[in-house]
């Protein structure tokens, strides 16, 4: 399968703009409220986007932020797990030292307690030692039929760890780079998932982002070799986090397509035609999440694709 039905989200306590992320994140921006308004504004926002997500009948398995330690990135677990149909968990290295923090063993028994089976948990921690990073579902883009992984290489997504991982999950490595213009600059993203989408049977991508002519070509050949309709956004699209999208699956196996209201009402009506052919569309308003954290809709998303526990 490649969409779930089942989505964990971490609601938070201290969200705010996370220095040690924005070093590298160039979606971040400080708004001139105090921690504790733009935490207020990000709860409500979480709440308001998880009603929507369950009025739909996605199934949300919401875990609270705990006080300590200060976690202002919690909000977006995707980066530090991400949870296998085999039964593995994947837990991964963070750049940003205050993110190692959120990775926490009593969520794999909340979801045990939510009738789901843990095997195998696959520990690449061990990699910020050596100053290497690969940061969830955040850097990997898994082509779950397929077997492909698709990574665009910054600071956060090492190319020999992405390498292991595909060796690890049995996935055929789609590698290249993606860049923003910064200051008059090409940088690289930061993440992979904030220019392209993954879903059943199109993907949505930031093609402009993508310099090399030849890599841009190579992930459009695989793309299309896979029977994906590609549905190409602008730069400017990205930046209002078109690209940070996440196909989920509601009540009665309907696909929908997720994303913040900000992605929505920068496309176009011919994409969103494009995507509705495809599957409806849920948006939600994100704007002090997406405008602090820098992050949007996917990235708030783990998916669980576990195996349902046997009970004896």
């Amino acid at each position: 399968m490649q969409v779930t039905d089942t989505i964990l989200m971490i609601r938070p306590v201290n969200f705010r703009m996370n220095e040690q992320t924005a070093v590298n994140n160039y979606f971040q921006e400080q708004p001139n409220l105090s921690e504790t308004e733009i935490n207020a504004k990000a709860q409500q926002e979480f709440d308001g986007f998880v009603d929507k997500l369950r009025e739909h009948g996605v199934r949300v398995i919401v875990v609270d932020d705990t006080k300590e330690p200060n976690t202002p990135d919690s909000i977006f677990p995707n980066n530090w797990v991400s949870f296998h149909d085999s039964g593995t968990v994947g837990v991964y290295p963070m750049f940003a030292e205050n993110r190692r923090k959120e990775r926490r063993e009593d969520i794999f028994e909340i979801l045990e307690q939510e009738g789901f089976a843990i095997h195998n948990v696959m520990d690449y921690t061990a990699a910020e030692e050596e100053g290497v990073f690969l940061e969830g579902t955040g850097s990997i883009l898994k082509d779950r039929v397929n077997q492909k992984a698709y990574c665009a290489l910054s600071e956060r997504a090492h190319e020999e760890l992405f390498i292991e991982f595909c060796e690890d999950f049995d996935c055929f490595p789609v590698i290249f780079h993606a860049n923003q213009t910064v200051n008059g600059e090409r940088l690289p993203i930061y993440h992979t998932n904030v220019m392209m989408a993954m879903a059943e049977t199109f993907a949505v991508i930031c093609l402009d982002t993508i310099d090399d002519k030849k890599e841009r070509k190579y992930v459009v050949e695989h793309l299309k070799q896979d029977g994906r309709e590609i549905i190409d956004i602008t730069e400017e699209q990205m930046y209002q986090f078109a690209g940070n999208m996440l196909q989920v699956i509601g009540g009665d196996d309907q696909r929908y397509m997720v994303m913040s209201s900000a992605a929505y009402h920068s496309l176009r009506p011919d994409q969103i035609k494009a995507i509705e052919k495809h599957c409806p569309i849920i948006h939600s308003s994100l704007n002090t999440i997406e405008t602090c954290g820098g992050g949007s809709a996917r990235c708030m998303m783990a998916e669980v694709f576990l195996p349902k526990s046997i009970k004896k």
